[in-house]
């Protein structure tokens, strides 16, 4: 579904990304893992057009998306949620879901599927009515995530969603994630410091070490090498 080949993106003099590829099949979620710093963030805004990139291709459903402005990309159903929330501080969760529905004109089907996202977390639908940067950091990063589907997107990049978060919400959030994929069958790339949570949910995985991919593979045999274990498990 989506394709990055030879991906480059410098910030002035900074080289931040030095020839990233990967690929995310249609129906998977798949995680992007690595310490602070590794460009991990980038290679998500460069997918969603927030940075330019340097060099190389990103082709989604078979088109070239490279250097599309951000809300082209997001008009073709690839949706960003990105690291630290970034919600309308000052808007209701009510509203805030209806910003994430602009581009919809189907009253009927933004109507259903408030509905599933209030299901999907019950919270948001007690706090309807409530300003948005009054609530907790889970509770904003599941406003996020609920913002995001209200765009319909077939495919959903989620940035660091367990940062900032308690625990038990961090349990709840990424369970969420896996019923999301399940049901409504959206692809997923998650990029995610607690590489532990990250390869548990996802089916496959690349270590990303300043810039550049260093490892990739099936989750379970990431989680199962020693260096991983060692740099990103706490083994």
């Amino acid at each position: 579904m989506l394709e990055v080949k030879d991906l480059h993106v410098s910030y002035g003099a900074i080289k931040a990304l030095h020839g990233v590829s990967l690929k995310v099949p249609q129906g998977s979620i798949v995680t992007l893992i690595g310490a602070n710093g590794a460009g991990k963030s980038t290679t998500l805004r460069a997918l969603s057009g927030l940075v330019k990139t340097s060099a190389g291709s990103i082709v989604y459903e078979g088109q070239e998306i490279t250097g599309l402005a951000p809300h082209k990309i997001v008009s073709r159903s690839l949706c960003h949620v990105p690291e630290g929330r970034m919600v309308f501080a000052n808007l209701t969760v009510k509203e805030n879901l209806a910003m994430g529905a602009y581009l919809q004109r189907d009253k009927a089907w933004i109507a259903k599927q408030t509905d599933y996202v209030f299901h999907l977390f019950p919270r948001l639908r007690e706090r309807e009515n409530q300003a948005a940067g009054t609530m907790s950091g889970g509770e904003q990063q599941m406003l996020a995530i609920a913002r995001a589907l209200l765009g319909n997107p077939k495919f959903l990049m989620l940035d660091e969603p367990s940062l900032g978060i308690a625990p038990l919400l961090v349990k709840a959030i990424f369970e969420r994630i896996v019923e999301i994929n399940r049901e409504q069958g959206l692809t997923i790339l998650l990029v995610e410091q607690n590489a532990n949570l990250a390869l548990d949910v996802s089916s496959y995985g690349y270590v990303l070490e300043t810039g550049s991919i260093l490892l990739e593979g099936p989750s379970a045999e990431l989680k199962a090498n020693p260096r991983v274990q060692e740099a990103y498990l706490g083994a």
